[in-house]
């Protein structure tokens, strides 16, 4: 078994503000993908200038913000959102939802595209490779927040969570960085490094997301308010990762299918 390392959630006092890891996580992340979009855009061209990509990440930043938390008390939390919904705007009691978000993204983005004449599978075709250093970064702020805990294990690497009781459980949060972090990164950018039809890159990057979130998921503590849905194992990321993965297949086979014209080259 390991030790969970116990880290302080708030990162540094400024007077009396508190600055939490987590908080720190998602900057970190903006500024990740900001780097990485922006090198790509550079060295390669892709009908984007570095300007646009600021613009670009301001509306992704603003969608995963409110899709998040607006996807959260939809799909995690409508009971205690219809008793009171001003429950959505108390962000500091935590709750974020990655579907949400990446709804508002999509949203946002569309926003974005039409405004700007582009195409919106462009956009996301762009800004994909770089998005799996943003998911990373924020699974290492909910270890160190101590959520999102795995279930009960046996194996040498089980940690006790402070909050989840006195047995070792997965952890899952790593296991979430290791796959939709490390993994999706390297996959995406060695993919996305040779031209690729529109659609593909954003089509495999909600495959492998849905893949690794739905596997992740036997392994992690479903959430207490929701519990399975079914079966005994089925969770709502299961259900919510499904259609990503069954989406992203139909994206790739279209991609390649139509052979539409490469902008990620």
């Amino acid at each position: 078994m390991l030790v969970y390392p116990q880290i302080d959630p708030v990162a540094l006092h400024v007077g009396p503000l508190s600055i939490h890891w987590y908080g720190l996580m998602y900057l970190i992340a903006f500024v990740l993908c900001w780097g990485v979009t922006a090198w790509r855009v550079r060295y390669s061209p892709r009908g984007f200038t570095v300007d646009q990509v600021s613009d670009i990440l301001f509306y992704v930043a603003m969608g995963i913000i409110l899709g998040g938390r607006i996807g959260y008390m939809l799909f995690y939390a409508w009971p205690d959102f219809v008793a009171n919904p001003l429950l959505l705007f108390q962000v500091w009691k935590g709750g974020m939802s990655f579907h949400g978000g990446l709804l508002g993204v999509i949203i946002a983005l569309w926003i974005y595209a039409y405004k700007m004449g582009k195409h919106l599978v462009d956009l996301t075709d762009l800004i994909a490779p770089a998005v799996p250093l943003g998911l990373g970064a924020g699974r290492i702020g909910n270890f160190i927040n101590g959520e999102l805990w795995g279930k009960v294990t046996d194996v040498p690497w089980g940690m006790v969570f402070p909050r989840a009781g006195s047995l070792p459980r997965h952890p899952s949060q790593l296991y979430e960085f290791f796959l939709e972090g490390v993994v999706m990164f390297a996959i995406l950018w060695i993919y996305s490094m040779k031209p690729r039809p529109r659609w593909a890159v954003s089509g495999l990057f909600l495959v492998l997301y849905g893949v690794f979130r739905f596997s992740i998921e036997f392994v992690r503590e479903p959430d207490v308010q929701i519990g399975y849905l079914a079966f005994g194992w089925l969770t709502e990321g299961q259900v919510l990762s499904f259609p990503m993965i069954l989406l992203g297949l139909i994206m790739i086979v279209w991609a390649y299918w139509s052979k539409q014209r490469c902008n990620n080259i």
